[in-house]
């Protein structure tokens, strides 16, 4: 392809994309950029997957799906291997020279502070202006901060060698990934993504390529900042809205109120979106974009954003809280909690994937070790996995004789299925937890245990 597709009209780059004459470089091949990088291989453009993770290079370039709990795309997966469409590497002055548009789909995580960290965006911004092509385009997927592109990122890749020069010789947009760890296929083909770029041009560029590769909404956005304002919103009006709960289901347990009865009347009307309460939110999106926001608040004062400032204060108390419970419910036993033997049922931060980035479990294991209790834990997607410095149990049949208590923190669907009159007969001492609304105060009476539930009365 002798011309760049900087400079090329939208008609030209339907023409490339469907003759598969361009090469992608998606930079960050983790839990959404490798997902990603399959669907436009799949789409039929030849495309390289670049990663620091050389562990992770050589798995799937040796043919191993990484993403076990990411459904689906395994046979998009073997598919692409075999037509020789995708291939991974760690050498970004291969990839990237040798590429026309390059999606960075890298980690933005909080440092101790909560403090957002753009250090791996920085670096491969860096990088990316000794070895960008002219005339390439580079589309930001990362979830950052409105003004991250314009103000920080553009500088980085023009470098200061003035070889390159934002939309003389090379581009810029951003496509913020939407998209559901576990649920990511369905979230690709049905859920509507924005585009937008430094230009129109560049804007209708980036339109033009995601339109070719996914069959959902587009929705244009007037620039780049706007685009990842929007991604920001939408999340962080979860993690405020789930804090609102979280305030409610301590209020209710004071009141003797169910909160998931309450919730369940109330999502009945037209207008109301129902949140649950928990045992904490965590993952890589919700309390990372409530903090990047903050942080961008920060610039013009105090005084901006304090709902979302008390909110994580809210949400980052919930795993004392569900500590507190237990503790409370070793109380009416009459049993003391130090020396106790708790199981831990769920580390992932969400129920069925793979995933334990900021999970409440971490804090809560820290807080019972810190009060002598023996901890074990069992997940399904952790078996015989050291996690925490405690190798996850394979079974919860292994362990159930010698436990005390039970502490749900993860609602995996498996545990949906426990049978608590079975649990109840089986357990040393028969104190059952529940963070996640899983199960309810008559059914864990009736078999008699001692219950109890974050937010469900008393």
């Amino acid at each position: 392809m002798t011309k760049k597709i900087l400079e090329m009209t939208t008609d030209e780059v339907k023409s490339v994309l469907s003759s598969g004459s361009i090469t992608v470089c998606v930079v960050g091949i983790g839990r959404i950029g490798l997902p990603t990088a399959l669907s436009f291989a799949n789409s039929g453009i030849p495309t390289i997957g670049l990663d620091v993770n050389s562990k992770l290079v050589e798995s799937v370039n040796s043919g191993i799906y990484p993403l076990k709990d990411e459904p689906d795309y395994d046979i998009i997966f073997d598919k692409v291997i075999k037509e020789k469409k995708f291939f991974a590497t760690t050498k970004i002055e291969e990839s990237v020279s040798k590429s026309d548009v390059i999606l960075l789909s890298l980690p933005t995580p909080m440092d101790q502070n909560n403090v957002p960290d753009y250090s791996a965006l920085r670096s491969v911004g860096s990088q990316l202006s000794e070895h960008l092509q002219e005339g390439a385009l580079v589309i930001v997927e990362s979830t950052i901060e409105p003004g991250f592109v314009e103000n920080e990122l553009i500088s980085l890749i023009e470098g200061s060698k003035n070889r390159l020069m934002a939309e003389k010789n090379f581009g810029i947009g951003v496509c913020p990934e939407t998209a559901n760890p576990g649920e990511i296929m369905i979230d690709f083909t049905k859920l509507p993504r924005l585009v937008a770029g430094i230009n129109k041009k560049i804007s209708e560029l980036v339109y033009e390529i995601y339109n070719f590769v996914f069959p959902v909404e587009l929705i244009r956005m007037p620039n780049c900042k706007t685009a990842n304002a929007v991604k920001l919103t939408t999340n962080v009006f979860r993690d405020v809205n789930i804090a609102f709960v979280n305030e409610l289901s301590l209020l209710f347990e004071k009141l003797g109120i169910d909160t998931m009865t309450v919730l369940e009347a109330a999502k009945t009307k037209y207008n109301f979106q129902v949140h649950y309460p928990g045992a904490g939110v965590g993952g890589p999106c919700l309390p990372v974009n409530s903090y990047q926001f903050i942080n961008s608040a920060k610039h013009f004062g105090d005084e901006y954003l304090k709902i979302v400032q008390v909110g994580r204060k809210i949400n980052e108390s919930m795993p004392q809280h569900v500590v507190d419970l237990t503790i409370n419910a070793f109380d009416e036993k009459k049993q003391f909690i130090e020396n106790s033997n708790i199981l831990i049922l769920g580390i992932s931060y969400k129920p069925n994937v793979k995933d334990i980035q900021l999970s409440p479990a971490k804090e809560i294991i820290k807080t019972f070790k810190n009060l002598k209790s023996n901890i074990k834990i069992y997940d399904p997607f952790y078996r015989s996995e050291k996690i925490y410095d405690i190798v996850c149990e394979d079974n919860i049949n292994d362990v159930i004789s010698s436990i005390d208590a039970i502490v749900i923190i993860t609602a995996h669907k498996e545990f949906k299925n426990l049978q608590l009159e079975e649990l109840s007969s089986k357990m040393k001492n028969n104190i059952l937890v529940d963070s996640r609304g899983i199960f309810d105060q008559i059914s864990a009476k009736n078999a008699g245990l001692i219950f109890r539930g974050l937010g469900r009365g008393t």
